[in-house]
């Protein structure tokens, strides 16, 4: 496993500006979700932010076999993550992902979160409260707990006694100047990840966590755009994040509302 690198308070600080900027980002974008909104739209609130505060988008460009199009991916429904945004409009019922970065002064924010567009379904609001909870319980527990495992095994259990499953295809990821870095951060347990790439809960540690919550089963794939991720079984997905920062003091929420 590639060596983690813990962040000083002032780099923590520094980290704080760009999850500041995230989370205005997403404020903006908020309001926008709603029925008739286009997804595209929805894209370029979040741009506009960035511009504001001369932010670098850290997912438009991003390589793969055609780089990502956009600032902000926007999953819809059965869309895991990865959403291309376009000319799709919601509709009432609809239950929609935002997820986007930023880099601000050469260190890095990343928050996703899911919506209600209008009214949803029951099964659909409870996978929304229970993916949050499950960050949420990430967020409690990284003080407490010694190693990451020992978190995911709590977030998997919470998801599973919900009779909902833990996409496991996907895993969250340390951040500081570049979005991904080591370690890799599951929100499930396994024998092989608690064996081979287990890590200890120490100070310095910021990691971005990303429950990705599905109402039927766990199996998703990669649909023809080579982006958008999809369940297999058609069933609703939710996903949150937040960039979490592990201080002397507790959890420090670098993308969470201004204090």
């Amino acid at each position: 496993m590639p060596p983690i690198t813990l962040k000083s308070s002032r780099e923590i600080g520094l980290m704080r500006k760009a999850g500041l900027v995230v989370w205005e980002a997403h404020q903006a974008a908020a309001v926008l979700v709603k029925p008739c909104a286009t997804t595209r739209e929805i894209d370029a609130a979040i741009e506009n932010v960035f511009a504001q505060h001369d932010a670098l988008s850290l997912f438009k460009g991003y390589p793969g076999k055609t780089p990502f199009p956009a600032v902000t991916c926007v999953s819809v429904n059965e869309e895991v993550v990865h959403g291309i945004p376009g000319d799709r409009q919601l509709v009432e019922g609809d239950i929609v992902s935002l997820d986007t970065g930023c880099k601000v002064g050469g260190w890095c924010g990343d928050a996703a979160v899911t919506h209600a567009v209008g009214t949803i379904s029951p099964v659909a609001a409870k996978l929304l409260e229970v993916t949050s909870g499950a960050l949420q319980i990430a967020i409690e527990q990284l003080p407490k707990k010694s190693r990451w495992s020992e978190v995911a095994r709590e977030m998997q259990e919470y998801v599973e006694a919900a009779d909902f499953s833990v996409v496991t295809e996907f895993v969250g990821h340390g951040i500081g100047r570049e979005m991904h870095e080591a370690p890799q951060v599951p929100n499930y347990y396994s024998k092989r990840f608690a064996k081979d790439g287990d890590f200890p809960l120490r100070t310095g540690l910021v990691l971005a966590v990303e429950p990705m919550v599905n109402a039927g089963k766990r199996e998703a794939k990669i649909t023809k755009d080579h982006w958008t991720v999809v369940t297999c079984d058609g069933s609703l997905s939710a996903h949150f994040e937040h960039t979490l920062a592990l201080t002397s003091d507790g959890v420090e929420i670098l993308t969470g509302a201004p204090q």
